[in-house]
């Protein structure tokens, strides 16, 4: 079976190396873009790098009606269990050498003022209730908070009434560094083909049923052939999914949002000093995405402090590529779903706007204002980040990632953003078992599956403490993720 993946992300190369893993038989070839893998949204410095298990996230604790929503969060959190998984069997078979070229152990913190402190604490008593956030702690004590989170606290009121949670066990993580390694394997061991600086334009079916891929390489133009087709390429999967003819195509369009950080370089003794990743509460009307957070970063050895993200609307589907290619991809049909969202979420639309002109000095303030006084400690500067591109689907903005196959399971593709790189291995075994499924029919593939996942089953981990406890504890063994002694 002749399989074409377009996109050499960490969606493109996860999907790609678990395949033919499972599937040695398989013809893959990858169509890459950029000139090399994880060079796009995967890339360390286009996200914020952290491995989202749900630790410190509140959009991912939803309120209503003053009810505190988990639901969401223990699927999360059960996803980035079944991606630990799959990246400590690459560290068990040497593919990754060492796990600290991609995952740093990073404490999870969340901090809220006043105002929000009721809130944080019920989302503390529901969460920590369940096994997968058992290690969770909570404090309103003004010197814990600073021993967890110090930059946040070192120049702040004492007076200022803050609470904050914790977790120790959280992740960096450089999905940059961990593509790159999974597509050299890939190549070297697994036989995978490879093409970079190749634009797809177009795919069609042809008469025989097969998928015709029109791209250009160069400059020039060139064709592949595909039984089966995987479209991972962010936000470039839309204009694909529109000439693809697809009946479920007019469903969706894309809602594109931008996104800026401040970035400063740090010594190792000042990463040592804050060792987190910091979430607080988003504005009204901001998309989750826009979340403020101080993190840590990790990359090739060098420590980073990563603040924002600041938000913009920006019209293009992927960095490096034009309004023109996004104006391009929408279709008559799609004008009703943007209006839709232009008036049923126009404070999200003002907010956007408003941040796309945002300035240095009021970035610097809103730094200030998450951290005081961090703004003069360290040598920032503004870096822009990834593109996203939310799903707009029958008309309505969601807030996920979706997998599309298509009914004769030859074409499968996803669409959204956040989780994202996190939750790659389990979403993209899923699409995996929707797209390919009679891979899973054999027995070598089933038990070559069980090994690479000793439990992919979400509703285990999250109902089985025992179970989840020992997958846990297995995969964290592997990456170097250890639980500190309890104080």
């Amino acid at each position: 079976m002749n399989v074409v993946i377009i996109g050499a992300g960490i969606m493109g190369t996860t999907f790609a190396t678990l395949a033919k893993t499972l599937a040695p038989e398989l013809d893959i070839t990858i169509l890459e873009r950029l000139d090399g893998p994880g060079a796009g949204n995967s890339s360390p410095f286009w996200n914020a790098g952290t491995g989202h298990e749900a630790n410190c996230e509140l959009n991912y604790t939803p309120v209503d009606a003053e009810v505190i929503s988990v639901e969401k969060a223990l699927k999360i959190h059960a996803q980035f269990n079944v991606a630990k998984q799959f990246w400590a069997y690459l560290i068990e078979k040497g593919v990754i050498k060492d796990p600290k070229t991609f995952i740093n152990q990073t404490k999870h913190c969340t901090i809220v003022s006043e105002s929000a402190i009721e809130e944080l604490r019920l989302r503390f008593k529901e969460m920590s209730a369940h096994h997968f956030f058992e290690h969770m702690r909570y404090s309103e004590d003004f010197d814990e908070i600073k021993s967890w989170i110090p930059y946040t606290m070192d120049e702040r009121p004492r007076h200022e009434k803050m609470a904050a949670t914790v977790i120790e066990t959280g992740t960096d993580v450089n999905f940059g560094a961990l593509t790159e390694q999974m597509a050299a394997h890939a190549t070297q061991d697994l036989g995978v083909k490879f093409e970079y600086g190749t634009h797809v334009k177009r795919v069609h079916r042809s008469p025989t049923g097969r998928w015709v891929i029109e791209a250009e390489c160069k400059g020039k133009p060139v064709q592949h052939k595909a039984d089966v087709l995987f479209v991972g390429a962010g936000g470039g999967a839309f204009p694909l999914l529109k000439k693809s003819h697809l009946p479920f195509r007019n469903r969706f369009t894309g809602f594109p949002v931008g996104g800026r950080f401040l970035r400063a370089p740090i010594s190792e003794e000042q990463a040592g000093y804050y060792r987190a990743k910091t979430y607080g509460k988003a504005k009204v009307g901001a998309p989750p995405m826009s979340v403020p957070h101080l993190d840590l970063r990790v990359v090739d050895g060098k420590h980073y402090l990563l603040f924002g993200p600041f938000a913009s609307f920006n019209p293009v589907l992927e960095r490096d590529r034009g309004f023109f290619d996004y104006l391009r991809s929408i279709r008559p049909h799609d004008i009703q779903g943007l209006l839709n969202v232009a008036l049923e979420h126009f404070p999200l639309v003002k907010y956007l706007v408003s941040e796309t002109f945002k300035g240095e000095k009021s970035m610097f303030e809103e730094l200030d204002s998450f951290a005081p006084g961090l703004s003069k400690r360290f040598d920032w500067k503004p870096v822009q980040a990834g593109q996203r591109v939310q799903i707009i689907k029958d008309g309505d903005l969601q807030m996920g990632t979706e997998i599309l196959v298509s009914k004769d399971k030859t074409y499968g593709t996803l669409l959204g953003a956040s989780p994202g790189a996190s939750v790659s291995p389990e979403v993209m075994l899923r699409c995996l078992e929707q797209l390919i499924p009679s891979i899973f029919s054999k027995e070598e593939a089933r038990k070559k599956k069980n090994e690479i996942f000793p439990e992919d089953d979400l509703d285990t981990l999250a109902n089985d403490p025992e179970r989840y406890r020992e997958i846990r504890d297995a995969a964290n063994k592997q990456l170097g993720i250890t639980q500190p002694k309890a104080q």
